[in-house]
């Protein structure tokens, strides 16, 4: 099951490791500052083309963000 929250922090922390805020990456990725934040607290999940938005904006493959992703619910169900 994909875990919303994970799916926001692992954005986040790419979007940290980059040095942008939120804003920033808003606006390169085309999005509204609250639905990122949405997306970032898992209270929302990104669509596709939203995803696909994000990684472009942070110059990260999409399947790198989502690979992160996996890997970090495969370590939490490990606990």
């Amino acid at each position: 099951m994909l875990d919303p929250v994970v799916v926001g922090k692992v954005i986040q922390r790419f979007r940290e490791e980059k040095g942008l805020s939120q804003e920033v990456l808003s606006g390169l990725a085309d999005l509204g500052r609250t639905h990122l934040s949405a997306i970032e607290r898992g209270v929302r999940k990104p669509t596709l083309e939203t995803f696909y938005r994000i990684g472009e904006a942070l110059q990260i493959p999409p399947s790198t963000i989502l690979a992160t992703i996996e890997k970090e619910i495969e370590r939490m169900s490990k606990r």
